[in-house]
């Protein structure tokens, strides 16, 4: 009897510890929230310049400009009503959080970066509140496409294949990217990449076309740039290719890498993409450009987050737009590196590698604030809305397949096939781009909910094959005998059949729980709200900020804090209702009274 209540406050003590020690961490960290301001995802200043790169590819040359507009239509003469925008007075973008200094989420939660603070600019010369959205890379361009948003910012590099899907502003950025390889490395240049070397990409980037398309090679391909880093230091790949902002911002004194050659095309600039039929917005973002560009706006805001010249015969803008005064950021260069060149500092072992990447208790303790405020409350938010409504349709399916109506049956068994046949992301992305704008009126074209049913959905093919083997498994005997006694077919299932088959399965239920609450981390492919964020989105965008895969291990420990005591607590329900409640001893005046009644 009393061995229940001790694994039960074992049990309990565990969970609190745990929880104490996260919240403990979370409110004793504010002191090093400020010095977050200093990671990835803030403005480095003119100080940090670095000089035009001279390793430069001999394949890479100024391609001829077909795409520049000769000039814009004057500010005065944009009518924002008509701008084909998705909200009035409001332009939704979509974007990224993972690609500092371009585009990233600051430890304040906030989307920002070159690309986004350039089109807050914009949008102010406009008169637009600008509202960020975050997704993945792979369906940006999808999503703009559908109208999703109604511009992606994401330091898209324009190709011809692009702009097959989307329409594209001018340039307001060029597209350096960087060859980086282990110090030591054979590999001297792109030339030297051939079959054999494993070239780690970004999926969906220019960087991945390059690497297909132009020296017809097999990438191995990664969701994001700083795991495809980690993979590079840690020797998983041979060689990175990237953008050279990024490549220049990953590479830190110490690390083993080095970016050993650049190259760059003038015709494929960076530009915000919009739908392909919306060219009264692409007229006015790209008055707006020129408009930063003239009052000195995005001289200002390229010193602070991307100071580097410009390569030669580019400017943003269109060819009316005036050059930006920039300051001499080869000059600055050259003095920095004087001043610092006795700063070497010496190449990391790797388990001190694994240790700043990995175990960094500091950035667990500016992580663990914003998990829990945030990145807590949406998952659990996501994963108890599509779980209830997952079993309910889940109940059922399991009732249709089991049906003697064969009308009830096939729908039950073909909508199982489909859902559990088909990648989670695959259902999120169908249930968000193409109901989405159907009920956007509804959702406020917001797809928090639209994800959530998509997660219910994905798991009511699981949970009624769940709950069907369950109300299976119950011997044949239980139903006729609630028959015997005068219960009708549905009387019968219900009262008797379906609550012994679902005591059976509640383990296996616990188990699709938790799973859905590792999937709602794939709702963040539909492009979320900076307040919606999950955990392992908030991980992630930490991650982005420092540089460091910490902040995800940080996510991790949450995720086990959710699941572990979950997992424990259905094993002990499951153990009292397969053994009943411990009996009472009898009280010894009650035992002999019994006694006594027998032998009379």
């Amino acid at each position: 009897m009393a061995r229940l209540p001790v694994s039960r406050s074992r049990a309990l003590i565990a969970v609190v510890s745990a929880l104490s020690v996260l919240f403990l961490a979370a409110c004793g960290s504010d002191s090093s929230n400020s010095s977050a301001s200093s990671g990835l995802c803030a403005p480095p200043g003119v100080e940090s310049a670095s000089a035009a790169p001279t390793n430069l590819a001999s394949g890479a040359e100024a391609g001829a400009d077909r795409f520049t507009t000769p000039n814009t239509v004057p500010l005065d003469r944009i009518d924002t009503s008509k701008l084909g925008l998705l909200s009035p007075g409001k332009l939704s973008i979509g974007t990224l959080s993972d690609a500092p200094p371009s585009i990233c989420v600051n430890s304040q939660g906030a989307f920002t970066g070159f690309d986004n603070e350039l089109l807050r600019a914009i949008g102010a010369k406009l008169g637009l509140q600008v509202e960020f959205s975050g997704t993945e890379f792979a369906g940006l361009l999808a999503q703009v496409a559908n109208g999703r948003f109604d511009a992606g910012s994401s330091s898209i590099t324009t190709t011809d294949a692009r702009r097959q899907l989307v329409g594209f502003t001018n340039g307001y950025d060029f597209g350096y990217f960087s060859l980086v390889v282990p110090n030591g490395s054979a590999l001297k240049g792109f030339s030297d990449l051939g079959p054999g070397v494993r070239i780690g990409v970004v999926q969906g980037t220019v960087q991945d076309e390059y690497v297909a398309n132009t020296l017809h090679l097999d990438a191995v391909k990664f969701p994001d740039y700083n795991t495809a880093y980690a993979n590079l230091k840690s020797g998983q790949i041979d060689a990175w290719v990237a953008p050279s902002a990024q490549a220049t911002g990953a590479v830190k004194p110490g690390d083993s890498t080095s970016i050993v050659q650049n190259t760059f095309s003038l015709d494929n600039f960076t530009a915000w993409a919009v739908r392909k039929d919306n060219q009264p917005l692409t007229d006015a973002l790209n008055a707006g450009l020129d408009a930063v560009i003239a009052d000195g706006t995005y001289a200002k805001l390229y010193s602070e987050w991307e100071p580097r010249p410009f390569p030669p015969g580019w400017k943003p803008g269109s060819k009316a737009a005036p050059l930006p005064q920039l300051p001499d950021f080869d000059k600055i260069a050259a003095e920095h590196q004087q001043s610092g060149a006795a700063e070497q500092s010496a190449p990391k072992s790797t388990l001190e590698q694994l240790r700043d990447t990995f175990f960094d208790w500091s950035l667990y303790r500016k992580a663990f604030p914003d998990l829990i405020k945030t990145g807590l409350p949406n998952t659990l938010i996501l994963a108890l809305v599509s779980g209830v409504l997952g079993t309910l349709i889940g109940m059922l399916l399991a009732v249709a397949g089991i049906s003697r109506t064969r009308w009830l049956r096939w729908p039950a068994r073909i909508y199982t096939d489909i859902f559990r046949g088909l990648p989670a992301v695959v259902i999120i992305l169908l249930i968000g781009l193409g109901i989405g704008p159907v009920v956007k009126n509804v959702t406020g074209n917001n797809p928090y909910w639209l994800g959530a049913v998509a997660l219910a959905l994905l798991a009511a093919a699981y949970i009624g094959e769940i709950f069907r083997s369950g109300i299976q498994s119950v011997e044949a005997g239980q139903l006729e005998a609630a028959r015997a006694i005068g219960f009708g077919y549905r009387q019968a299932m219900t009262l008797v059949v379906i609550p012994q088959g679902v005591r059976r399965v509640l383990p296996a239920l616990m188990n699709q729980f938790i799973a859905l609450i590792k999937d709602s981390s794939l709702i963040y492919f539909l492009g979320l709200l900076a307040s919606q964020r999950e955990l392992f989105a908030v991980g992630r965008d930490l991650n982005a900020q420092t540089g460091n895969l910490s902040p995800l291990v940080a996510a991790g420990l949450v995720y086990l804090v959710l699941t572990i005591p979950l997992t424990h607590l259905v094993n002990y329900i499951d153990r009292r209702l397969r053994t009943g409640r411990a009996e009472e001893p009898i009280d010894p005046v009650e035992q002999a009274v019994i006694t006594e009644g027998r032998g009379a």
